[in-house]
Order: C-alpha cells, then structure tokens, then sequence
C-alpha cells in the first residue's frame, strides 16, 4: 500500500477516537453511496454530521483542509441527500473538516471545521 494510503488509514483511525473522546457516535465509517464517499456519518446530541478527514504528514504542500475544495463539499452534499433518503429521521445535520497532522516526534494535532458549507 502507498504510503499516503497508509497516512489516510492512519488517520481515520486517529479520528474515530477523536470523535469518541468528544462524545460523538459514530454510525458509519466510510460510507458509499455510488460514487460519493463520506469518511465518518456521527452523530452528537441531534445533529447528524457528515466529516471528512484529511490527513498530512507535512505542510509543505499546503495544512490538510486546504485540499477540500468546492468538488469534495458538493460530494458530501450529495452522499448527504442520499443518506437522508435511506434515513429521514434525521432533521438537523452538518458537515465538518477534521484535519490532522502526523508530525514524527509530536502527537497528533487535531483541528475540526465545523458546520463548513460553499
């Protein structure tokens, strides 16, 4: 496996505890639907959020949230729609950016995006 391959493994496994230890629930990891992907599906209290992680192990391409663009937002809207079709019990929902950095030597630094929209 490439090793930004393992990078992003590594990071959606870092995010998971992150969400646990700050009281979300995570329904789904990963979802699919067509060609839309959403990393985590959580909920918090009665909102329903739809996060995508982005995971760096060096700045010198840019901090990791800077590659989620217009296209990647327009995709979780539309993986969003679909999930709420499947699920309309859902009324309040959101859409974050986790970003995290994997520096050798340092923990982790987390930084979450919240309620992002275009």
């Amino acid at each position: 496996m490439a090793r930004h391959n393992l990078t992003g493994k590594k990071g959606e496994q870092l995010a998971e505890t992150f969400f646990f230890e700050h009281g979300y629930s995570i329904l789904e990891k990963n979802w699919r639907h067509s060609r839309w992907e959403v990393d985590i599906i959580a909920s918090k209290d009665t909102v329903l959020h739809f996060i995508e992680i982005k995971t760096r192990r060096t700045a010198s391409y840019g901090l990791p949230e800077e590659r989620v663009g217009n296209k990647k937002i327009q995709n979780l809207i539309n993986a969003a729609e679909e999930y709420l079709f499947l699920h309309p019990q859902w009324k309040r929902i959101q859409f974050d950016i986790l970003s995290i950095m994997l520096i050798n030597g340092k923990p982790p630094d987390f930084f979450l995006i919240e309620d992002v929209h275009l």
